[in-house]
């Protein structure tokens, strides 16, 4: 017997006894609604937040807030009248260079640090909410919740090849504490809580 075998074999002789594991506890987030704790938090780092009834009242709210726009994208098609709703799947993203806006649903969205997930379902391109100036998230309220142990209960399962969380416009001041906001991704993130 080698050296090798000898130590693997005084090794699995000598394994403790197996246990078993330790009980999950109950992740609550505390008092409170998960909505109006999910718009807080999204506002302290850096979101706005709006509530709307419809997607209607989204268009109105980003026709007042991006006027100077010139080039936006949707997951939308409810928007195609005012953005490009129809980005194919193989485009080349350096075609995107100069969108102004990308207005995208998000899955889910997640109370206690505002992060929003996104997946390939949602998003023609996975380049899209990163390489826009400005950015556009909806969320349906029912699917805010409370905290990343629940999000991880919803998403855990299903078949994804990409998906992401985004949580406030992308900074950063690694640089001389320099802050440059649209380091990463998008310069302004808008977040849209839809109650219908």
């Amino acid at each position: 017997m080698s050296s090798r075998d000898s130590i693997l074999a005084a090794v699995a002789r000598n394994q403790p006894a197996r246990l078993p594991l330790p009980e999950m506890p109950a992740f609550v987030l505390g008092e409170g609604d998960p909505v109006e704790k999910f718009a807080a938090v999204a506002v302290s780092v850096g979101s706005k937040v709006f509530r709307v009834k419809n997607l209607e009242e989204v268009r109105q709210a980003i026709l007042k807030e991006h006027v100077g726009a010139k080039r936006i994208v949707s997951g939308f098609p409810q928007f195609s009248d005012m953005a490009e709703t129809s980005v194919a799947p193989g485009t080349d993203p350096h075609t995107l260079a100069d969108m102004d806006l990308a207005i995208l649903p998000a899955q889910l969205g997640v109370a206690e640090n505002s992060a929003l997930w996104v997946t390939d379902a949602q998003l023609p391109l996975r380049v899209l909410p990163f390489i826009c100036q400005r950015l556009a998230l909806v969320v349906r309220q029912q699917n805010i919740v409370p905290l990343m142990h629940q999000a991880y209960d919803v998403i855990g399962a299903q078949d994804y090849g990409f998906g992401t969380f985004i949580a406030g416009p992308s900074r950063t001041a690694d640089i001389e504490q320099s802050l440059v906001l649209g380091a990463h991704g998008a310069r302004t993130l808008s977040v849209f809580i839809l109650e219908e």
